[in-house]
């Protein structure tokens, strides 16, 4: 864990909670119920420690540090020598469901309801070493609210990604991620471009490896860039400044050079706003007073009330300072929406320049579609010999790719490969009765 105040918890952050196997996405803010993993709490207390620290629950859903506890056992532990005499009646407890929910309101910590559990069972010391375990850590899991606050990064968020959404990033594993990303030598000062429909979670992940130096376009489809993973990522403005984004539909053209940008205004059109304040009136108001000056105003009638006569004047100053607020707000809307498609046309324009050059350092594509037509249109703006990476949830479509660049040509050290994960369970046998079990991955 890297120290300094980068590596605390700040109000505003974008934070991981971390439970068991299980994550959850949110950002740090005062005062904000989170529910995760059937608990709700508060985040106020976690703002100012480290990240990596664990807490438990407490009454009221404040969140205290967790103190580390050393287990000492003063007896020797007793165990049985196999499970073939227990009978699960559902009778061994003697707590019931009242009980326990007694003792929580008590706010008795959960560490002390699970012993309180393994003494009223009736059935824990016939019940071997092996399944003590399992029924202490199922107990633990079930009652003990503790949770762990750890920072975004490439390998947890793909991992919750993965374990909770798998269809919005296309299936992708974090170890198949961690391979594009070395595939592809994503390292600082490159320039990418990079075709996901992953959320954003390949996105930040090159964005991440560069660490905020050199240049990203972001190639999208429809409307606009899906950027919700790379939200998660937390990161500081800077890292932004150098990423563009350019649509798919203006791909073509910009291969042909019938790109233009001219449907959007060229800047904003402040001149027409100035000249319509300067004069102060709209035409509506101006015509209205126009006739009032030509026409004289009608004697007053002398049963006329002055109460009467207040109240509609007051009704006539409300409704004219009605309309002028209104009039204030569309023109302030008119502006804010000149000035979004100025800036929406400047990046865009800046984006093409960009692919213009044709010598991005390399390319990734992560998508749903086909890829193709994708590949063989985007390839054109990579220098050559740049590296590119293609990945696909199906091996057909890559097959299909994969023979279609062999018959174009222009490629070299191409290669097809399928990423593969197990999972091993490894037992170490100790002494008499002794023995380990460790899961590991490959």
């Amino acid at each position: 864990m890297e120290g300094g105040p980068s590596a605390r918890i700040r109000e505003g952050d974008c934070a991981v909670l971390k439970r068991d196997e299980v994550f959850k996405a949110v950002s740090v803010l005062r005062r904000r119920k989170i529910i995760f993993e059937k608990q709700w709490f508060y985040l106020d207390n976690a703002i100012g420690h480290i990240y990596g620290t664990t807490f438990e629950v407490t009454s009221g859903g404040n969140l205290q540090p967790k103190q580390e506890v050393e287990e000492t056992s003063t007896e020797t532990k007793e165990a049985g020598t196999d499970n073939r005499n227990i009978v699960d009646d559902g009778k061994s407890q003697k707590l019931t469901h009242d009980d326990i929910k007694a003792l929580k309101d008590k706010g008795i910590k959960g560490q002390e309801i699970v012993q309180q559990l393994i003494e009223n069972s009736t059935t824990f010391r016939d019940k071997t070493e092996f399944a003590q375990d399992k029924y202490i850590k199922k107990k633990k899991k079930k009652y003990e609210a503790v949770i762990t606050i750890v920072k975004p990064s490439t390998r947890i968020l793909s991992t919750m990604y993965y374990a909770r959404e798998p269809g919005k990033i296309n299936h992708l594993r974090y170890d198949t991620l961690a391979q594009m990303l070395t595939l592809g030598n994503i390292h600082a000062g490159n320039k990418m471009i990079v075709m996901e429909t992953c959320a954003g979670l390949v996105l930040g992940a090159v964005m991440e490896r560069m660490g905020g130096y050199g240049s990203i376009i972001q190639m999208y489809p429809g409307g606009g860039p899906v950027r919700a993973a790379t939200s998660c990522f937390g990161f500081p403005k800077p890292f932004f400044d150098n990423l563009h984004e350019f649509p798919l539909s203006k791909v073509q053209s910009l291969l042909s050079g019938t790109f233009s940008t001219e449907t959007l205004p060229a800047e904003p059109e402040e001149n027409a706003l100035v000249e319509e304040e300067s004069n102060g009136l709209s035409e509506e108001k101006q015509s209205s007073l126009q006739e009032a000056e030509e026409d004289p105003a009608p004697e007053a009638p002398m049963d006329i009330n002055p109460t009467e006569e207040q109240d509609t004047m007051d009704i006539s100053a409300e409704d004219v300072e009605f309309k002028e607020n209104k009039e204030k707000e569309n023109k302030e809307n008119v502006r804010e929406k000149q000035m979004k498609q100025w800036e929406r046309r400047k990046k865009l324009k800046e984006a093409a320049a960009l692919l213009r050059e044709k010598n991005a350092d390399g390319l990734i594509v992560a998508s749903k579609f086909h890829p193709t037509p994708l590949l063989l249109s985007l390839l054109e703006f990579v220098a050559p010999s740049r590296p590119f990476v293609v990945y696909c949830q199906y091996k057909e479509p890559l097959l299909e790719c994969y023979t279609k660049l062999r018959e174009r040509g222009g490629v070299i050290n191409l290669k097809l490969s399928e990423t593969w994960l197990r999972n091993y369970q490894m037992c170490t046998q100790g002494g008499p009765g002794q023995g380990s079990c460790v899961q590991v991955q490959q």
